[in-house]
């Protein structure tokens, strides 16, 4: 007579949290947060691979533009969070694109997660993106780079400048292909259009990865998914060969 509300339980927490019974075996989950002015279906091809792999994940869509880094990262990470536990997971990961890893940062550094693993940043813009401070000046820019885009550049009134060191096992991947022809106006060493490859590294992080790819499309990348489950699975990156 016990076995119907056994069966309901988990039954609810795959509604409510939209996790596959598949997903709900899975002993390690990962949060997958997207970039500025992006959405969940951005981290998609992540999303297929990492689940072929075994791992259970969240995609968490935010609204990037409409609310400030505090009010995202306990929104973002916080949803990220719960979905995974409810799978009841070992280890909790997070694999980020851009203003993603920020959040991650902002929310570490006042909250801890128990079942933390291990973090991926794909072109993260640690140290803020000289592109943001070249168009900060222009009309138009407060509008749609948002409370959170603004903020995001590398002077002093920058985001990241309240950040410190990270102290969770990071590895970091930047890309250095650019194709903006304008990008001599913003940039003066390899960048991947959006974030220098110096902008990307941070304090503490454990490995640091550059690939021939662009910001926008980094994620999509097959190298790169290749390094991101690789370092989920080992703490390091493929090696070069």
């Amino acid at each position: 007579m016990f076995s119907k509300p056994l069966f309901i339980k988990p039954l609810l927490l795959v509604l409510i949290c939209g996790l596959s019974p598949a997903a709900m075996a899975a002993k390690e989950c990962v949060v997958l947060l997207h970039g500025l002015a992006r959405i969940s279906n951005s981290m998609g091809e992540l999303e297929t691979k990492l689940k072929r792999s075994g791992y259970a994940i969240a995609n968490i869509s935010y609204p990037s533009r409409s609310h400030e880094i505090d009010v995202l990262a306990a929104d973002a990470v916080g949803r990220g969070i719960a979905q995974c536990r409810a799978a009841q997971p070992d280890s909790i990961h997070f694999v980020t694109h851009s203003l993603g890893g920020i959040l991650v940062r902002f929310y570490l550094q006042r909250q801890t997660i128990d079942e933390l693993g291990r973090v991926v940043m794909l072109g993260p813009p640690n140290q803020g993106s000289e592109l943001v401070d070249g168009l900060l000046p222009i009309p138009g820019f407060n509008f749609i780079g948002g409370p959170t885009g603004i903020v995001l550049g590398t002077g002093a009134d920058s985001i990241v400048r309240e950040l410190g060191p990270v102290e969770f096992d990071l590895g970091v991947i930047a890309g250095d292909t650019n194709i903006n022809p304008f990008n001599f106006l913003f940039f003066s060493e390899p960048n991947d259009s959006i974030v220098s490859v110096q902008s990307t590294k941070v304090e503490g992080m454990n490995a640091h990865r550059v690939l021939p790819v662009t910001h926008t499309f980094m994620m999509r990348n097959n190298e790169v998914i290749d390094h991101v489950i690789h370092y989920l699975k080992t703490g390091s990156f493929i090696p070069s060969e």
